[in-house]
């Protein structure tokens, strides 16, 4: 690695990140962590690995199978790619600085395993961790001599970044797909983590600085003020999942209701007429046109809380619409007709909660499914745990039918027990960067630990 870091602080940063993605992600169930050292050798080092046991939270750590990354690791030149041998998914993710994913092992052109010995390989997502050379005080004047590939290219000559580590997410079969929610989930959380690690690396150089220049209160701000960058983010990680997960249960709330009502889908058939609509003009900028369907076709992948979605379609559809209408006039007829369909578009996004839809929904109490709605549709801008423990209590419920209750309920579980450990977390670093700030005493930080 490009910086200095305990073993064991590495380690436990490594555990932390795993189990927060097996956490998250219900398909997932190994994570794995490998080091890239410094050029030219750029060694690929497992740390650790995490194996949720099955109908469990508990995970198991270590090296549990044998590999050519176990200690002390592979270097650049063994895993690179190189014509006449196999390639590497891991050559991939630390050459090309991108992720890979095998969504179907049978076709993965980057399994070692199927093709030296003939056997499948497992489903899994690679994610290389990424950290600015600018915050390592990585430039032209460094050191280091960058590694090159097969054909005598310099590594990462015009990036921003440097590889410092890789993560490896195993899924049970046919769960994780190229692009999925799972895969932006982990790309998030690399950032963290790389964030993390520069966090630690930037500490044992303070911790240099203070036995120098005997600044042991500069070291434990600058520690702290780490630690609480870290925590935000991990929570806002945690908000994000969260509303994407209560997302997933407005759409199937909805599409109970419709077919209570035998009826159709009033976001999708108003995208739709607004499609078919700009398809009909002969006349118009092709770049705007696409730019029009892009955002229509986006809004049916979006699950947001009425309000949010509504001001979403105003600022995405109905100012492009209008730029679209200044360029190339239509007739008042078409011009309403377009208007009249982005505010039927509006008005659907609520139907989920309206009196007259829900009415013949009567498969639990009606206090409860008032209850429900109010907390389907809310704003979920900040962690709630009331809220979210009495949604966890009514999914609980097995009269109600909304297909993925089990499912949510566990990851609603799980989401909320790590926003209320960040919380915690975030709390305790806040006020001992407080004291430190101010001077407090040893007696009075002992006290509050």
């Amino acid at each position: 690695m490009y910086f200095e870091i305990d073993r064991s602080v590495l380690e436990t940063a490594c555990r932390q990140m795993i189990e927060t993605i097996l956490f998250c992600l219900p398909n997932a169930y190994k994570g794995s962590i490998y080091r890239i050292g410094k050029p030219p050798e750029l060694i690929a080092e497992r740390i650790t690995s995490g194996i949720m046991e099955d109908g469990t939270e508990k995970i198991t750590w270590g090296l549990h199978t044998q590999s050519e990354y176990n200690p002390p690791g592979k270097p650049w030149g063994e895993y690179r790619d190189q014509p006449g041998r196999p390639l590497e998914a891991m050559g991939w993710c630390v050459e090309k600085q991108k992720s890979w994913t095998a969504e179907d092992p049978n076709t993965n052109a980057r399994s070692v395993r199927l093709q030296l010995e003939g056997k499948p390989a497992d489903f899994h997502h690679m994610e290389p961790v990424l950290v600015r050379k600018s915050d390592l005080k990585l430039d032209h004047r460094s050191p280091f001599i960058y590694p090159t590939d097969s054909e005598g290219n310099v590594l990462w000559k015009d990036s921003p970044f440097v590889v410092v580590a890789v993560i490896k997410i195993h899924f049970y079969p046919y769960t994780i797909k190229i692009g999925s929610h799972e895969t932006k989930v982990i790309k998030r959380l690399s950032h963290s983590l790389g964030t993390e690690l520069l966090s630690h690396h930037l500490q044992q150089d303070s911790m240099k600085a203070v036995e120098k220049l005997a600044t042991d209160r500069l070291n434990a701000c600058n520690l702290l003020a780490d630690s609480l960058r870290n925590t935000i983010t991990k929570s806002g990680i945690i908000i994000y999942l969260m509303k994407q997960e209560i997302g997933h249960l407005r759409d199937q709330w909805e599409w109970i209701l419709i077919e209570k009502h035998k009826g159709k889908n009033g976001k999708v058939e108003a995208i739709k007429e607004l499609n078919e609509l700009l398809l009909g003009f002969n006349t118009g900028s092709e770049e705007l046109k696409k730019s029009l369907l892009d955002a229509q076709n986006k809004f049916l992948t979006l699950s947001l809380p009425p309000q949010i979605g509504e001001n979403w379609v105003t600022k995405q559809i109905e100012v492009r619409w209008a730029e679209f209408l200044k360029r190339h006039p239509q007739d008042s007829q078409k011009q309403e007709i377009i208007w009249q369909t982005i505010d039927k578009l509006k008005k659907v996004l609520y139907f989920g909660q309206k009196p007259e839809s829900i009415a013949k929904y009567d498969e639990i109490p009606e206090d409860t499914k008032l209850e429900l709605v109010e907390l389907l549709y809310r704003n979920n801008d900040h962690f709630d745990a009331l809220n979210l423990e009495r949604l966890i209590e009514i999914l609980d419920n097995p009269a109600l039918s909304i297909p993925s209750r089990e499912r949510s309920k566990k990851t609603l579980m799980q989401l909320k027990a790590l926003a209320e450990t960040m919380s915690q977390l975030e709390r305790n670093t806040n006020f001992l960067l407080h004291q430190v700030l101010n001077g407090s005493t040893e007696e009075q930080l002992a006290q509050r630990s």
